[in-house]
């Protein structure tokens, strides 16, 4: 079956997009070494990513990320405040109507709270020592990319 012109257009377009990643550090944790390192990972693995330096409020990071037409939002947290940036960051994506933009979150984060994360909407967590390429392969597969990424 041969799809009409402009239908076949959109779905090309849609599959040999590249992923847009808004990396972002909120509150006061000045560390971003890690961060710098997962951006170029994501960068490195084909991914588009922004990153919005340190010390971002969660209000700023939404706007950014609606701004700049992201698919994901990718927060390192090493403060010991993920839960309360968390919370904050998806009240602020609803607020502007972005719930589509999924969120993860890498860095200092204990066991117990992986699950209260990803009970408030989290898509998934990458504590310190999970693998370097581990958001990496999350995002491949939760966006069904193998081969698809230009």
């Amino acid at each position: 079956m041969e799809l009409p012109g402009k239908l076949y257009e959109n779905m090309r377009t849609k599959m040999e997009r590249k992923i847009r990643i808004l990396m972002a550090k909120s509150g006061l944790d000045g560390h971003d070494r890690g961060a710098k390192v997962i951006a170029m990972t994501f960068r490195d693995a084909g991914f588009e990513v922004i990153y919005t330096g340190l010390h971002a409020r969660p209000r700023e990071i939404v706007n950014a990320a609606v701004q700049e037409g992201v698919d994901l939002i990718a927060l390192s947290v090493l403060s010991g405040a993920h839960l309360s940036i968390c919370q904050n960051v998806l009240t602020a994506l609803e607020e502007a109507d972005a719930r589509d933009i999924e969120v993860i979150i890498g860095g200092t984060i204990l066991e117990e709270d992986i699950t209260r994360l990803k009970a408030m909407g989290v898509g998934e967590v990458f504590p310190a020592g999970s693998p370097l390429d581990a958001g990496v392969k999350y995002i491949e597969a939760r966006f069904g990319l193998r081969d698809n990424r230009t």
